[in-house]
């Protein structure tokens, strides 16, 4: 009886002392001055970027002792100036554009700590029944991209790759609000487009059915969209980025594990939003999101992958040689593979 009695104040104890820990962490929370950031999403306010407006509702952020002020991104280098100015701590970029503005040595500070996408999800879309059924399909096509999009300058590597003809594709510059109805008006045979945003395109054409190419299907290796922030950012604050990242990516897990819900707390914060659309697409995402087959944790990098995804890139010309994975990802700071 003195055995099991002494057993029962042990862990009475324990819990008391657990109890005692997580007030000491908020009291030091509390004590501590909010770290307030300003965070850029990789290309407007869809569905696949729920993944912030989850973490800021859920409390993840607070919990982090960490305020956000999110603002809509844009495509081309829009997102990584903000970034080199400081006037954003974090934002998501294409891991194909971050590879270029590094490899080019026009952003040599910028580093990647997460990856929001395992795999590329960039694509070309077009509607079914319109005389597209694969990649050979495009020879002599107009494609609607938007400009400076990292899409854009994939393709030629990606036709190629797809036996396509490049250069008798004629594409059509739009922005990212116009593309969906130039492809739905016939202003355009397809779009390049996220494949996460065929439940859009397809709303937008009152439900017809969407073809998707992805280039995955070719490029295998490069990752999707990426968190990045700059060097001056890791040395300075490096806790900080630690903390940040690790609730981004709390918010990416609950976001494609609950896409209805994520759906809703999107439209909620952009009531432009169609909380069913972004569900979608945040079902779509999950498989790219998460890394179940490899069992890695979500937003991980795997260094010998990126060094495969960097060599396959180069040698479409998008950049010259001489750059290394650790030039581009941060694998201190990144959730470990």
């Amino acid at each position: 009886m003195r055995i099991r009695t002494a057993a029962v104040i042990a862990v009475a104890l324990i819990a008391a002392a657990g109890c005692d820990s997580n007030k000491t962490t908020q009291t030091n929370n509390a004590n501590k001055p909010i770290d307030k950031v300003t965070y850029v999403t990789g290309f407007g306010t869809f569905g696949r970027e729920a993944q912030v407006y989850v973490a800021d509702k859920k409390g993840y952020f607070k919990d982090a002792n960490i305020q956000v002020d999110i603002q809509a991104g844009q495509a081309g280098t829009y997102d990584t100036d903000l970034l080199e100015s400081g006037k954003a701590q974090f934002a998501i970029v294409d891991f194909g554009t971050l590879l270029q503005q590094v490899g080019k040595g026009t952003n040599t500070n910028l580093r990647a700590l997460g990856a929001i996408q395992q795999r590329t999800v960039s694509s070309v879309i077009a509607l079914k029944g319109k005389g597209i059924t694969g990649p050979k399909d495009l020879t002599g096509k107009k494609i609607g991209a938007a400009p400076g999009s990292v899409l854009q300058a994939m393709f030629p590597g990606y036709a190629q790759l797809a036996g396509v003809d490049a250069k008798s594709v004629t594409f059509v510059a739009g922005t990212p609000q116009a593309l969906p109805g130039l492809l739905a008006s016939g202003a355009v045979d397809a779009l390049l487009q996220y494949l996460v945003g065929a439940p859009a395109i397809s709303a937008a054409a009152k439900g017809a059915e969407t073809v998707v190419l992805p280039y995955a299907d070719f490029l295998a290796d490069p990752y999707g969209s990426v968190l990045v922030t700059t060097t001056k950012e890791i040395q300075d604050h490096p806790d900080l980025v630690k903390r940040f990242t690790n609730a981004l990516m709390k918010g990416l897990a609950y976001a494609v594990n609950n896409p209805s819900e994520a759906g809703d707390i999107l439209h909620s914060a952009v009531t432009t939003q169609d909380p069913k659309v972004a569900s979608q697409e945040l079902t779509l995402l999950k498989q790219y999101a998460l890394g179940t087959d490899s069992g890695q944790p979500v937003g991980s990098f795997d260094q010998a992958r990126v060094a495969r995804a960097i060599a396959s890139l180069q040698s479409l010309n998008l950049f010259p040689p001489g750059l290394t994975p650790d030039k581009v990802i941060d694998f201190d700071l990144a959730p470990k593979a």
